[in-house]
C-alpha cells in the first residue's frame, strides 16, 4: 500500500503528459508485477488505425520515452487483433495468452475516443487482483490527464493554448537533426520522420468581422476556424490558438514537397466556406522549417515574416519563408533583431 501511495503521489505531481505517461508505467509495471508496460498512442492516418509506442519500461529498467511527439506512425492496428476488437466493441479490456506470455490492453476512455491504451505484458496469467489494481492505476492517469488537458486548451475554440506551445515547439528543435556545418559530410539524410513544420494562420481582416457583424458572430468564425485546423490536419500534428485571431499548427514528419499543398489545402478550404451571417472568410499562411540550429523565437520569426509579407501582399495566400529568401523578397532575421508579431 505504501509502495501504492508512492507512485499515486509521483503521477499527480506532474504538469506533463510525458512525464505522466512514464509515472504511469511506473505504477503499473511494479503494482502489477509485470514484465514490459507500454504507454500507446491510438491515431488515424491515411484511412487506417495505427498504434505507437509513447513510453516503455522493461524489467527493473526506468522508464523512457519513445516517440511522445508522434513523428512516426507506428504499426497498424491489424497487427493487435484483440487490441482491435477491444476498441471496436469499447471493451475496458482486452487480453492474449501466447507463448508463455498474457498480455493486456486497457484503452484510456475519453467518452467515446481512446487516443491512448496501456499494454501490460506479463510471465504469468492476469489474476483479479492485478487487475483490479490496473484498472485504479489507469483511473487515476485518466482524471488527472483530463485536469491537465483542460489546462492546456483555449476556453474558446478548445485548441491548444499559447502557453503549451513552446514547450511542444522544443520538443520538436530536439527531435530534430541538425543540419552539418558548411563543408562537413551530411550525417544524417533529412528524411519525412525528421521534417518538421511551424505556420502561423492569421485571419484576414477579422477587425472589420468584429466591427460590423459583432463580437459573437467574431467568436463563431473564430470557432469554425478551429474546428476546420483540426479536420485540416492530421492528428499527430498540434495546432494553438495564439490569441485573437492567430493560430499555430506544428506539422510532423511531412516533406517539403508536401507541405505547402497540405497548407494551401486548408486556406482553400476557409475561402469556400461560407459563414453563418458573415459569409465569406479568408486566411494568410507563413510557414517555415524548424530546425535544432534556430531558436525557437527565431523560428517563429521566420513564419510570422512570411505572414507579413502574404498580409502586405494581397492576403488570402500561403507564404514560404525559405522561398522568399531564396527569391531575394525577404532578408533573413539576425538573432538580436525584434520580432514583432500580429
Amino acid at each position: 500500500m505504501d509502495s501504492l501511495l508512492k507512485h499515486m503521489v509521483h503521477m499527480t505531481g506532474h504538469r506533463d503528459h510525458a512525464m505522466l505517461d512514464m509515472s504511469t508505467i511506473s505504477a503499473v509495471q511494479e503494482m502489477a508485477g509485470a514484465a514490459q508496460t507500454r504507454m500507446l498512442g491510438l491515431s488515424r492516418s491515411a484511412g487506417q488505425d495505427w498504434v505507437r509506442s509513447r513510453a516503455s519500461v522493461r524489467g527493473d529498467h526506468p522508464a523512457r520515452v519513445e516517440d511522445q511527439l508522434g513523428t512516426g506512425r507506428g504499426e497498424p492496428l491489424d497487427q493487435y487483433p484483440a487490441l482491435a476488437r477491444c476498441l471496436a466493441e469499447h471493451s475496458a479490456n482486452a487480453t492474449q495468452d501466447e507463448d508463455g506470455r498474457s498480455t493486456m490492453w486497457v484503452p484510456i476512455w475519453i467518452g467515446e475516443h481512446a487516443a491512448s491504451c496501456v499494454e501490460i505484458v506479463r510471465t504469468a496469467p492476469f489474476d483479479p487482483e492485478a487487475v483490479h489494481m490496473i484498472d485504479g492505476i489507469v483511473g487515476v492517469y485518466r482524471n488527472f490527464y483530463n485536469l491537465l488537458d483542460y489546462s492546456e486548451r483555449d476556453s474558446l475554440t478548445g485548441l491548444l493554448n499559447r502557453k503549451t506551445f513552446d514547450d511542444q515547439l522544443a520538443r520538436m528543435l530536439q527531435a530534430n537533426p541538425e543540419p552539418p556545418l558548411p563543408g562537413q559530410p551530411e550525417r544524417r539524410q533529412l528524411t519525412a520522420e525528421h521534417e518538421q513544420w511551424l505556420a502561423v494562420v492569421d485571419v484576414d481582416h477579422f477587425k472589420l468581422v468584429n466591427d460590423r457583424f459583432g463580437h459573437l458572430y467574431g467568436d463563431e468564425v473564430l470557432i469554425l476556424i478551429a474546428n476546420m485546423l483540426q479536420n485540416s490536419f492530421r492528428a499527430h500534428d498540434r495546432v494553438f490558438r495564439f490569441g485573437g485571431e492567430e493560430f499555430v499548427v506544428l506539422l510532423r514528419a511531412v516533406t517539403e514537397q508536401d507541405v505547402g499543398r497540405i497548407i494551401d489545402r486548408f486556406r482553400s478550404a476557409v475561402e469556400r466556406h461560407v459563414f453563418p451571417q458573415v459569409g465569406k472568410v479568408t486566411v494568410s499562411i507563413g510557414f517555415t522549417r524548424i530546425t535544432a540550429s534556430e531558436s525557437p523565437v527565431v523560428t517563429l520569426g521566420h513564419a510570422d515574416q512570411a505572414l507579413y509579407y502574404a498580409k502586405s501582399h494581397g492576403r488570402n495566400q500561403v507564404c514560404h519563408y525559405d522561398q522568399l529568401v531564396a527569391d531575394g523578397l525577404l532578408q533573413t532575421i539576425a538573432p538580436n533583431d525584434t520580432v514583432e508579431f500580429f
